[in-house]
């Protein structure tokens, strides 16, 4: 039995952020957290970086998305919902894969903060030295 459901999922990761994304077919509604973007992103550079698989693939105005998203800072968390969206479009549409592709939407960034080491005072500063 299949279920109709008209939305699409796509889940996007970035430093210890984690974005769990739908979209369906829409007016250009953009929620995040249950916050209109331009309210959650408060930032130019967090809102175009979450939109840019959108602007890239001319959908604007098709799509409404919503996103939840936790973990980590404004940025982090805006590249974890580009590369959600960037995912869910690909599954809801597989012609916008080449353009996503092309843009470098596609590639999970698997940077993260390095670890604290023992005997030290952050990942690689080690403790002040006094030799007296």
């Amino acid at each position: 039995m299949a279920v109709n459901n008209p939305w699409t999922w796509g889940l996007g990761r970035r430093k210890s952020s984690v974005a769990r994304v739908r979209i369906k077919a829409g007016a250009g509604g953009f929620i995040v957290n249950g916050k209109p973007m331009e309210t959650y992103f408060p930032t130019i550079q967090a809102r175009s970086s979450a939109n840019s698989p959108l602007v890239r693939t001319e959908s604007m105005e098709i799509y409404d998305v919503f996103v939840n998203v936790r973990g980590g800072g404004i940025t982090g968390q805006s590249e974890a919902v580009s590369l959600g969206i960037s995912r869910a479009l690909k599954n809801l549409n597989p012609t916008t894969f080449e353009t996503l592709r092309e843009h470098g939407l596609l590639t999970r960034d698997a940077r993260m903060k390095e670890r604290k080491k023992y005997g030290r005072r952050g990942a690689r500063r080690g403790f002040q030295f006094s030799k007296r």
